[in-house]
C-alpha cells in the first residue's frame, strides 16, 4: 500500500518514535491543564464545539465543554448538554437486540421474512446478518439526493420499508460485509414488534433507567430549553444545519446523549452489567472489520472497541479499552478540524504520549525576508543534515536524499510542517535552526 506520508515525514516519524519508545505506558494522571489548553485553542479558532469525557476504572477523570449549544444567544454548552450521537446509537440498538435474545424473544438465526417479506432475500437474512452488516441490504442513506429531499420530515415504518425495499440488495446475504444504516433501522422495527412498544420506551426500560442515564433518550425535535444543542457547520462563521427527523434513522442514529452517559454505558456493557459475557464477546467478534454493533480500533499496541457517529453536523466518538478499563467519548455539534486529530490527542493523553497544542497563526512573509533562513543546518546530535531553500514566498526544508517539506509560516522566523508535527524556529543572530517534534527540541547550526 502506498504510504500516506512523504519520505521525509517518515524519516522524522522514525526519529519521533525512537524518542518515545520508553514513554509507552499508562497515564497515572491526565494532564487536565494541557487538555484544557488544547480544547480552548480549538474553540478560540472556531475549530470545535462539543464535549469530552474520559473514564478510568469507573471514575470520570476528565470532563470538558467548549462552544455553544446555540450560537445566536451565545448559550454555552455544559456537562449536561445533550447531543445527537448518530451511529453510536447502533451500540445501544445491538445491546437491546441481545437483551431480547437473552429474554428468549428472538435468536441470532431468526430470519426477517416474517417481519419484512418485501425486503429482497429476507428469507436468507438473519438477525445476525443485520447486526454485523452482512445482509446485503442497500443503505437508504447512500441515495444521498433522495435522502436529502425527505430527511427532515417524519416517516412511518411503512414509508421507510418502501424506500428500503426499492433500494434492493447490493450482494447476497453473508457473501461479504458492507455498512448499511438500513440494517439497524430494521432492527429498531423488530424490537418494537417484540416488545410491543415504541423504541424510545424500550431504550428507557432496558438501558437508560437501569443505568441511571438521565441524559440519554430517543430524540425528537431539538429543544434547547432541554439543554439540547443544535448542530453547525463552519463557513466563515458557524451556520446551523437541518435536522434529520429521528423517525427516519431510529436506532441507526436517532439517540441523544452526553459523553458522560456514553462512557458509563460502555463501561457497564464491558463489565457485563447489561449482557452476559458470552453475548458481549459476540458483539466484539470481528468479521470483515465488523462486529455486532462494535468496531475494533487499535492505537499503538492498545485495543479498543466502540463506534463513530455523524449526523447533520453532529459528530460522536465512543471508545472503550477493556484491558486498561479506560473509556472516552466525544460529542460535537460543530467541527472545523479533523476529528481524527482530536481523537488521537485524547489517546495520547491517556497513554503518556506527547501531543502538541495546534498553532493556527498565519503569517505571510515577504520573499526577501526568507533569504536569511536559506542554508544547510546540521548537528552532531541530529541524524541528518537539513537544507533550507525557497521559491518565491515559500520556504522548504529537505533532508539529504529525501523529498522537500513545504513549511507554513506562523510568525516571523517561525514555521511548521503539520503532517509530521514539526515546528521550526530560526535564530538568525546565532545562525541556528531549532526543530521540535514530539516535545523534543534539537538545535542545528548553519554551515
Amino acid at each position: 500500500m502506498k504510504s500516506l506520508y512523504p519520505k521525509t515525514t517518515i524519516l522524522f516519524l522514525l526519529v519521533f518514535f525512537i524518542n518515545l519508545i520508553t514513554q509507552i505506558g499508562f497515564a497515572q494522571n491526565i494532564d487536565a491543564q494541557k487538555l484544557d489548553n488544547y480544547f480552548n485553542t480549538l474553540e478560540a479558532n472556531n475549530k470545535f464545539m462539543g464535549s469530552i469525557a474520559i473514564l478510568k476504572d469507573g471514575e470520570i477523570i476528565y470532563n470538558k465543554q467548549v462552544g455553544f449549544l446555540e450560537t445566536n444567544s451565545k448559550q454555552k454548552s455544559n456537562k449536561h448538554t445533550k447531543y445527537r450521537i448518530g451511529s453510536v446509537s447502533k451500540v445501544f440498538t445491538a445491546v437491546l437486540i441481545f437483551k431480547a435474545i437473552e429474554n428468549g424473544k428472538i435468536t441470532l438465526n431468526t430470519t426477517i421474512n416474517h417481519y419484512f417479506p418485501s425486503i429482497e432475500n429476507s428469507n436468507k437474512i438473519t438477525i445476525s446478518r443485520l447486526l454485523n452488516h452482512r445482509s446485503g441490504i442497500h443503505s437508504f442513506t447512500e441515495n444521498k439526493e433522495a435522502f436529502l429531499n425527505y430527511h427532515t420530515q417524519p416517516k412511518t415504518e411503512k414509508e421507510m420499508l418502501e424506500i428500503i425495499s426499492k433500494g434492493g440488495s447490493d450482494f447476497k446475504p453473508n457473501e461479504k460485509a458492507a455498512y448499511s444504516n438500513s440494517n439497524y433501522l430494521l432492527l429498531s422495527y423488530i424490537l418494537e414488534k417484540l416488545y410491543e412498544k415504541p423504541f424510545a420506551n424500550i431504550l428507557e426500560d432496558e438501558i437508560t433507567v437501569p443505568l441511571n442515564l438521565k441524559n440519554t433518550f430517543f430524540g425528537s425535535k431539538i429543544n434547547i430549553e432541554n439543554n439540547e444543542c443544535y448542530a453547525y457547520k463552519f463557513d466563515k462563521q458557524w451556520q446551523k444545519t437541518d435536522e434529520t427527523d429521528p423517525s427516519i434513522d431510529m436506532g441507526a442514529g436517532g439517540i441523544v446523549s452526553t459523553p458522560t452517559d456514553l462512557i458509563h454505558f460502555v463501561e457497564a456493557l464491558f463489565n457485563n452489567k447489561l449482557l452476559s459475557a458470552k453475548n458481549v464477546a459476540k458483539m466484539k467478534t470481528i468479521q470483515d472489520k465488523f462486529g455486532m454493533g462494535l468496531f475494533k480500533i487499535k492505537y499503538y499496541d492498545k485495543i479498543s472497541f466502540g463506534h463513530n457517529g455523524e449526523i447533520d453536523g453532529f459528530i460522536s466518538i465512543l471508545r472503550y479499552f477493556p484491558n486498561e478499563n479506560y473509556a472516552f467519548a466525544i460529542t460535537s455539534n460543530g467541527e472545523n478540524y479533523s476529528s481524527n486529530l482530536i481523537e488521537g490527542t485524547i489517546v495520547n493523553s491517556l497513554f503518556n504520549k506527547h501531543y502538541d497544542i495546534p498553532d493556527f497563526r498565519i503569517y505571510e512573509p515577504k520573499s526577501k525576508e526568507l533569504d536569511q533562513y536559506i542554508g544547510v543546518y546540521s548537528s552532531d546530535s541530529f541524524p541528518v543534515k537539513l537544507r533550507v531553500t525557497k521559491s518565491a514566498k515559500q520556504l522548504y526544508m529537505q533532508a539529504t536524499g529525501d523529498s522537500k517539506m513545504n513549511l507554513q509560516a506562523t510568525a516571523k522566523g517561525e514555521f511548521k510542517y503539520e503532517p509530521a508535527g514539526i515546528v521550526i524556529a530560526f535564530d538568525v543572530e546565532k545562525q541556528q535552526l531549532l526543530i521540535t517534534q514530539g516535545g523534543k527540541m534539537n538545535i542545528l547550526n548553519k554551515e
